[in-house]
């Protein structure tokens, strides 16, 4: 049983790690100049109401979000997920930050 816990867990973050890798290239569609906001810019624009929290945004994606990246681009600010799937699979999206919408 223990065995399998292990197993189990070392599988999780095996995941994990892989998803976080291949997070790494998500601005494909968007010009991969684009800068990011630091995570303190960030802070400040979600705690001023400018976006909508990554919260809200986690419920409109579905699956888990092991990666997030608060980014100008498209005219406005975009969140860039990486949002793991059923199954273990990773799916790059880029969602409004304003309005919640799903880009790409």
């Amino acid at each position: 049983m223990t065995n399998l816990l292990l197993m189990n867990t070392n599988r999780k973050r095996f995941t994990f790690a892989l998803a976080c890798f291949l997070a790494v290239p998500i601005v494909s569609g968007y010009a991969a100049e684009a800068r990011c906001l630091t995570p303190a810019e960030a802070q400040a624009v979600v705690g001023g109401g400018g976006v909508q929290r990554l919260g809200a945004i986690a419920r409109a994606v579905g699956g888990e979000i092991v990666d997030a990246q608060l980014c100008e681009g498209g005219g406005g600010l975009v969140y860039r997920l990486a949002v793991m799937r059923d199954g273990g699979r990773v799916e790059n999206v880029i969602v409004d930050a304003r309005s919640g919408q799903r880009l790409r």
